[in-house]
């Protein structure tokens, strides 16, 4: 019904079928020139515009930061926009394609730098261009520089046949790029053009320098398996790049070229064969496109009640076209037990060190906890005194992990709340769902706004009719009054599948990393003060060792089903039901520094305490990072994010 809604009124617009998405129908990678004039064949509408914004203006209500955002502390000044007035410019600019709005919007909101808080169109995020050229940086004979990947053959075959025969038919020598010295990038020194794409297409990471490190490839955890991520340079989401043009030194030369490198837009989305069959496959609202009442007969005759579980992550889209890591890069140490998932463990030659890679929180809930409880079992039969927690590429996942982890390696008597003080943003519909939950007599297991999520700070649980936001706080920023509910700890502890120890298993001894994970750094950072690396980034700019740090993301489906769950869907501040498929996320709660109360941990600049270029030896290579890293410091507890 929203296809036909959502279409009949670009059918008005004049939408023509002599279209250019009959010519890529079918076609896993064509020219991103070729997947834009499809994606532009979509005329613009006023009431797709309307619709979209009255979504965006509702949903960002919830949106904790907004204030800060007015004028953004440093060292997150880059971030500071008025999001109001963004959406009013959006509003008044006059567009030729549905494309070029929702592509504004898109741009807009990922240059918030917060992964929690951005609109998804997936009409237009379902392809990624893809170069045979990622990039590194690195130090060679004591000085870092930019160099294309030295794995880029091997990383193009991963891509598959239809990746490289596209280059190979028009005599494109991949080969040819590997390891070359990169002395510029489309006219700019290296480091100043990866500046540019970090500031205005990474997006998901508050700190500039986080930003910088995703510009680049880098191993990872894609599901449960070793992955490379190709970077933000050779792998951007989106069409709005033909080429590359780049002035290099080919490794083993001292010859200077200049190339210019195609990219090909690799198709994820649902099949189609035409323009009408792009958009109903990919672009009209579907039935889970907005949220539903969790009240409703046909939940409840399909799910059983259960508490609901907390995510903190961010949307990295590279994942839907995610390739293994080469061979030459994986680990080959033998994993010890609890490897099976997204947690990988490794004990170092000579017994001493053990690693723990954490690719995610998300998963396995409870495979997480005994993946975690039969790594530390291992390492402590090996007679283990030292461990390396390897957070690279984390996107975060469950909150209630995160602290788990934190628990177990703290111990459950220092630390026997393992989280954080939180608040969740009191704007008026805010207070008005929890109101209404309570005089519904909900419980946890329909909505996480009902107050026996949480406890009071002296750990009680609240009682279900409780309301946490009468009277809310006055919190102001930035000169201007942000009501908040009252604070309260999360009761992830009634999660814990696993017994904590009561004692730490090893005593604590004095980047790419976002959401639920920065919190677990942080945590490991203000209560336990754990040593903290840092590898890459670019000479002489901060890296700060946790990347965006919000408490909790809804996704617009999670947010419109406790407006409807609330039955506030007719409330006139209710945002609409999209008539497009997307998604707009947002962070609705913060969690507040325990060094600064006043502050949130997003807020709050904390660098690491090491800070190591990658070399070609460690670029993509866990095992020769670990074994490079334990070599620096004495250590009982090193984490690491990249």
């Amino acid at each position: 019904m929203r296809f036909l809604e959502a279409f009949s009124l670009l059918l008005v617009a004049g939408l023509t079928f002599a279209d250019p998405c009959s010519d890529i129908a079918g076609m896993a990678f064509v020219p991103p020139a070729d997947a834009r004039a499809c994606l532009k064949s979509f005329p613009f509408n006023e009431t797709l515009r309307q619709n979209l914004l009255a979504n965006a203006a509702g949903v960002l209500d919830f949106f904790t930061f907004e204030e800060y955002y007015l004028d953004s502390p440093a060292p997150f000044q880059e971030s500071t926009v008025n999001i109001r007035s963004e959406l009013a410019r959006i509003n008044s600019t006059t567009y030729e394609t549905d494309y070029d709005l929702s592509w504004d919007l898109y741009t807009f909101t990922t240059q918030l730098n917060d992964g929690h808080t951005r609109w998804f169109p997936d009409c237009y995020t379902s392809f990624q261009s893809l170069m045979p050229a990622p990039i590194i940086t690195a130090s060679v004979n004591g000085t870092e520089g930019v160099y294309i990947a030295p794995d880029v053959v091997e990383f193009a075959a991963l891509i598959g046949t239809d990746f490289t025969s596209f280059y190979d038919s028009i005599g494109f020598n991949i080969s040819h790029l590997a390891g070359a010295r990169v002395l510029s990038i489309e006219g700019q020194d290296p480091y100043d053009f990866v500046d540019v794409i970090a500031s205005t297409i990474s997006g998901n990471y508050l700190d500039h320098g986080v930003r910088v490190n995703s510009v680049f490839t880098s191993y990872r955890i894609s599901g449960t398996d070793f992955s490379q991520r190709i970077g933000d340079l050779a792998g951007p989401t989106g069409v709005e790049r033909d080429t590359m043009t780049m002035t290099v030194n080919v490794a083993g030369s001292n010859t200077t070229e200049t190339i210019t490198v195609p990219l090909l837009a690799n198709f994820a989305g649902a099949a189609f064969t035409d323009g009408p069959s792009y958009w109903a496959n990919n672009c009209a609202a579907t039935d889970s496109t907005n949220g539903i009442d969790f009240k409703g007969e046909a939940f409840l005759k399909t799910a059983t009640p259960r508490r609901m579980m907390a995510k903190g992550e961010i949307v990295d889209l590279g994942n839907m076209n995610a390739v293994g890591l080469p061979d030459r890069f994986h680990p080959t140490l033998p994993p010890v037990d609890g490897s099976s998932g997204v947690i990988k463990s490794f004990i170092l030659p000579g017994s001493e060190t053990g690693v723990m890679f954490v690719g995610s929180f998300s998963g396995d809930f409870d495979g997480f906890m005994s993946d975690t409880v039969a790594a530390i079992t291992s390492f402590q039969n090996a007679g283990v005194s030292q461990l390396i927690i390897d957070l690279t590429n984390n996107g975060g996942g469950f909150i209630c992990l995160g602290f788990f982890l934190f628990q177990y390696l703290g111990g459950a008597t220092n630390f026997p709340y393992p989280g954080f003080v939180s608040t969740a943003r009191g704007n008026p519909l805010a207070q008005k769902i929890v109101a209404s939950d309570i005089a519904l007599g909900l419980d946890a297991s329909f909505s996480f706004y009902t107050p026996d999520n949480y406890a009071f700070l002296n750990g009680t649980l609240m009682p279900t009719h409780f309301n946490y936001m009468s009277p809310v706080v006055n919190f102001t920023v930035n000169g201007v009054q942000d009501p908040t509910s009252q604070r309260f700890h999360d009761t992830c502890e009634l999660f814990f599948s696993q017994p904590v120890p009561d004692e730490p298993p090893f005593a604590p001894d004095n980047g790419n990393c976002a959401s639920t994970c920065a919190m677990f750094s942080t945590l490991m950072n203000e209560r336990l003060g754990t040593k903290i690396a840092i590898f890459g980034g670019k000479p002489g700019e901060n890296v700060e060792f946790k990347g965006m740090a919000g408490n909790q993301v809804l996704e617009w489906f999670d947010l419109d089903s406790e407006i409807k769950t609330a039955d506030l869907e007719k409330d006139p501040l209710a945002p609409p039901d999209l008539l497009i498929s997307g998604d707009f996320r947002v962070n609705w709660r913060t969690a507040w520094s325990w060094e600064d109360e006043n502050t949130p941990i997003a807020y709050r600049s904390e660098l690491p305490k090491l800070r190591f270029p990658y070399t070609f030896d460690t670029y993509n290579n866990p095992q020769n990072l670990w074994l490079f890293a334990s070599r620096q410091v004495a250590l009982e507890v090193l984490l690491f994010t990249v």
